[in-house]
């Protein structure tokens, strides 16, 4: 039981069972705002126009991220229509095949057993997986990242052939023209960023002259620059908003109001890396110990892709959970290394430490559930979810406890294994339970009760908000009404597109109902209270915690 990673048996039925999981989930819980909704919605609007060019969001012209997501997600709904587990496959894609490429870099890098460690490690990383189930473009960059990432590592192998250095060199290239057309230049900074910071610390410049720099710039602009160009030629405004406003004002300014404390990514990667936590800081360790007799330094590689990359972010102005993901697989294969050759001891503190994290999560859930509560009316939602909450920390501690005792026997591959199915479980767990909260901050439920109130003439306003995924519900875009957040450089292009004050929408509204046209209206509970109180005629459709849906006829 010690080599299970050489048991192809074994290892081929663990993976179809993770990949019919993987898959299954993608399609159990409804499209949470605002991220899901949004890249949702994006794609449903591409796929209805066919306007594969111009990126909008509810009709606006919205060039705040490249279009590969939404392509990927437009394709998907063209192929399997529209729907949720459609609008995750993409993202769904993308972790599984970072999952794969992971174990597949790290066994032709590291060895077959370190292969198998380092595809567990990541495909049970509570932050990779729960970003792997969630429609959003931090799962995307990371995918085509780390295609980057392992495609070098596979090339410049001191074992590699020239045939091998090649090709994978032109994959890691396809990987960092992919990588801009998922979330912009950074595709091709952090790499390259990585890469001179390598070949300083490792003194081995040679490696420049193994990149094939010329195949790879001509394959690079190839894959990256036609849409980037068709989009300008149809929008002339679009290159400042987005490599001035969105890259330079983005890292360095504070306009996005998404600043955090300098700790915000430690806060965020010691829960993200559960199950690993253990062994994570002696992995970052042992990467420094330099291979005496190798040319490439893979762990050295390893290492300064993860530590730049945080602290890269930790710096930027702007922070968001997600901008750490790229550095998972890299930690999962430094850790696959340590844990390959790790004593007794270090694998059994590993596994006790699971097993106080999933006791301490018993003990907390209640108090976490209270400070969620925003909304009175939703505390019975989020009592709902505790449940499952509780069963995922009963399963990781049991887990860790198992693990422990296979590491007290010296059962390297099966404490590993048992660590990532728990972890692995956990965190789905969590996710499929979070689905009636979801549900109702979605909106989802009263957007299917406007349903048979809609017709193709039908006007449909939103005031003073903007609901992520009722849109995607609705199949439809909606007016905005007193609103402008990240609308607000599409509707200087477009200000028709807009009532820029409620006052105007009042006096539209009653137009409307003078003239016998029908109209909907999404409204918060506060401001439908404002406008109830100012006379304003008002059918109630539908209503729940968060919003109003009213109609004028």
């Amino acid at each position: 039981m010690n080599d299970l990673y050489n048991n192809k048996k074994f290892v081929w039925s663990l993976l179809a069972a993770f990949v019919i999981v993987w898959l299954y989930v993608l399609g159990v819980r409804t499209l949470v705002p605002p991220d899901e909704g949004r890249y949702a919605e994006m794609a449903r609007e591409m796929f209805t126009t066919g306007d594969w060019i111009t990126t909008r969001l509810n009709g606006i012209k919205y060039f705040e991220k490249p279009p590969l997501q939404t392509w990927m997600n437009a394709a998907s709904f063209a192929v399997f229509g529209l729907g949720e587990w459609q609008a995750r496959l993409w993202t769904g894609l993308c972790g599984l095949g970072g999952v794969l490429l992971t174990g597949y870099a790290a066994r032709r890098a590291f060895g077959p057993r370190a292969g198998f460690y380092a595809a567990l490690a990541l495909g049970s990383s509570l932050f990779w997986v729960a970003s792997g189930q969630i429609d959003s473009l931090d799962m995307s960059l990371s995918g085509m990242m780390t295609i980057a990432l392992c495609a070098l590592l596979v090339a410049q192998r001191d074992r590699a052939t020239e045939a091998e250095r090649r090709n994978w060199m032109l994959v890691c290239w396809a990987g960092m023209a992919l990588a801009v057309l998922a979330k912009g230049l950074i595709g091709l900074v952090l790499p390259g960023a990585v890469l001179v910071l390598y070949s300083a610390l490792s003194r081995d410049l040679a490696i420049w002259t193994r990149l094939h720099l010329g195949k790879g710039l001509l394959l690079f602009f190839a894959i990256a620059t036609p849409w980037f160009v068709l989009v300008a030629l149809k929008n002339p405004e679009q290159p400042y908003f987005f490599f001035v406003h969105e890259h330079w004002e983005r890292f360095f300014l504070k306009t996005h109001h998404r600043e955090g404390a300098w700790y915000y990514f430690f806060v965020m990667l010691i829960p993200g890396i559960v199950p690993w936590l253990g062994v994570l800081p002696q992995a970052l360790w042992g990467a420094l110990q330099r291979e005496r007799s190798a040319v490439f330094q893979p762990k050295l590689l390893l290492l300064i892709w993860a530590v730049f990359i945080f602290f890269f972010f930790s710096y930027s102005s702007s922070k968001l959970p997600g901008y750490i993901l790229p550095i998972f697989p890299a930690l999962a294969m430094l850790i696959a290394v340590y844990l390959e050759s790790a004593s007794r001891r270090s694998r059994m503190v590993a596994a006790g430490l699971l097993v106080l994290i999933g006791v301490a999560g018993l003990a907390a859930v209640p108090q976490m559930v209270h400070m969620a509560v925003r909304h009175r009316d939703e505390t019975v939602l989020l009592e709902a979810y505790q449940p499952w909450v509780l069963t995922a920390g009963i399963i990781a501690a049991a887990g860790g406890a198992l693990a422990l005792l296979h590491a007290r026997h010296l059962r390297r591959d099966l404490t590993v294994l048992t660590m990532a199915v728990a972890g692995f479980l956990s965190t789905q767990l969590i996710l499929t339970g979070f689905e009636p909260y979801g549900k109702m901050r979605a909106g989802k439920a009263i957007a299917q009760k406007m349903l048979p109130e809609l017709k193709p003439d039908t006007r449909v306003y939103s005031v003073a908000t903007y609901e992520q995924s009722m849109t995607f519900y609705l199949r439809r875009t909606v007016v905005l009404v007193d609103y402008w957040d990240e609308f607000t450089f599409g509707l200087r292009q477009q200000p028709e597109l807009s009532i820029p004050t409620v006052e105007e929408f009042v006096e539209r509204w009653k137009e409307h109902t003078q003239q016998g046209v029908k109209a909907l209206a999404i409204i918060s509970n506060e401001k439908y209270a404002e406008l109830k109180e100012q006379g304003l005629a008002m059918r109630v459709v539908a209503e729940d915690t968060r919003r109003v849906i009213v109609a004028n006829l």
